[in-house]
Parts: C-alpha cells; structure tokens; sequence
C-alpha cells in the first residue's frame, strides 16, 4: 500500500538550516504533486510549499525565500532545505501527495496519501 515516511526533523536553533525528507512507495510517485504541510502546537495544519510532477512550485508566503522544494523522481523522494529558521516555524511537518494539481494542493484539496510528520522545533 502507499506509504509516505518524512525524515529529519529535529530542535535547531533560530537561524539555522534543516533538511527534511519524505520517502514515498506504493504507487506511482512521477504521476503526483507531493507537498508539505505543518501543523504547530494548538494551531491547525496549514500548507507550505508544493511541487507538481513537472516541477511547478508554490510556497506559502510565510516560508518564501527560506525553503526549497525539490524532488527526485529516480528515488521517490522530496525534500524540503529549509534556511533562517525562525522559532514560529515549529510545528509537525506533514508530507502529502495527491494526483490531482498543484495548485490544488496549495489550497489544501485533493491529497490522497499522508505521511505520519516529523517534528520541528526551532528554539530561541
């Protein structure tokens, strides 16, 4: 069955660099846009960043110019690099994929398959 396994979050310091994975099986991973999602501490989940199987990317505002986005269709993975980490950035980070469009991912519709998230903590 699909499975998305995010990896690499960790308690960093504010203005550091983290990377983040997400390691997908099961189904077809070239054919699906894959995103990332957080979800911090008594807050609801909210969309952060985006890449459609032709490599159309969309950020949330709050993380433009700090995160990047990236996939690799050879090792069914995408990455999340995420620079100047600032202590509002703590949350779960939640991989997702869906079938249908990017932008329709971006607006929080369509994923099909979730990872279970991996925590991120940026301290002070």
């Amino acid at each position: 069955q699909a499975q998305l396994v995010e990896s690499g979050g960790r308690l960093v310091q504010s203005g550091d660099s983290l990377r983040l994975s997400c390691a997908a099986s099961g189904f077809t991973f070239s054919d699906y846009a894959m995103g990332w999602f957080r979800q911090a501490p008594g807050k609801e989940r909210e969309f952060v960043s985006v890449i459609s199987w032709s490599s159309i990317i969309y950020y949330a505002d709050s993380v433009k110019g700090r995160f990047t986005i990236s996939r690799d269709n050879a090792k069914n993975t995408v990455n999340l690099q995420m620079n100047s980490l600032k202590p509002e950035d703590t949350a779960v980070y939640y991989c997702a994929a869906s079938p249908g469009s990017a932008r329709d991912l971006s607006r929080g519709h369509g994923m099909e398959y979730w990872g279970k998230g991996t925590l991120v903590t940026v301290s002070s």
